[in-house]
């Protein structure tokens, strides 16, 4: 039985260049591989997906990224998805749970798989990339060794609706490299209290990962509910 290994993904700067006529936003991105994430076990005579987050097991519906990527591959396979990265944490977790899929189904061209999310391309690719377009437009970079420590809170911040919130806001420019920080701070504003206390803990100061809501700082910095983590040179 094939054991899958979904890294999470940390953009580490996020530009917001434009916006197309069908409203999706062009971004200019630079995109790391993380060494932790999910574990997909796959039963290649298997059928239907299920997902284990602490002590629950529920069966995926259709929109689920994994059940969308294998279709994707044109396949059918029983998968046990065992989620780490929480949804709405800005990591990619569920991009990267597709990616895997895509990967262990022989797909290798990243820029085709943004019809699945704009993060899947590079969650695809792995390792470190500039990512620009909606997603689909890759230019691998030289691998740099980072340590960096990332802190969830228990909020949400849904994609769309923080992009939303940035075209409300006048397309403000991110002071933090990140353009999405100031609308995910005008949505969820809970979330500046778990940026102050990482900036406080830690020294450093805290930017958010992609939309939302996880905050990360260079460096390890243990604690109460954050996670160390290592850049990656490749997502296999």
């Amino acid at each position: 039985m094939p054991v899958l290994h979904a890294p999470a993904k940390l953009t580490t700067s996020l530009r917001i260049t434009g916006v197309r006529s069908d409203g999706y936003h062009l971004i200019d991105a630079e995109m790391v591989t993380l060494d932790f994430g999910d574990r997909l076990d796959v039963t290649p005579d298997g059928d239907g997906v299920e997902v284990v987050w602490e002590d629950r097991r529920v069966v995926a519906g259709a929109d689920d990224l994994v059940v969308r990527a294998l279709g994707f591959a044109g396949l059918r396979a029983g998968v046990v998805l065992h989620k780490r990265v929480p949804a709405g944490a800005g990591l990619g977790g569920g991009s990267a749970d597709a990616a895997a899929i895509l990967r262990w189904a022989g797909v290798r061209d990243a820029a085709s798989t943004v019809v699945l999310g704009a993060d899947v391309p590079f969650c695809v690719l792995g390792g470190r990339a500039r990512v620009r377009g909606v997603g689909e437009q890759l230019e691998p970079l030289p691998f740099s060794e980072r340590v960096v420590t990332l802190l969830t809170p228990p909020l949400h911040c849904s994609t769309p609706e923080v992009y939303r919130r940035w075209d409300e806001m006048g397309a403000p420019v991110g002071e933090n490299l990140n353009d999405l920080e100031p609308a995910a701070l005008s949505l969820v504003p809970e979330l500046a209290r778990w940026r102050d206390e990482l900036g406080a803990a830690t020294g450093e100061v805290p930017m958010l990962a992609g939309s939302g809501s996880t905050w990360w700082v260079e460096g390890e910095h243990p604690g109460p509910g954050r996670v160390v983590a290592r850049t990656v040179p490749s997502a296999f």
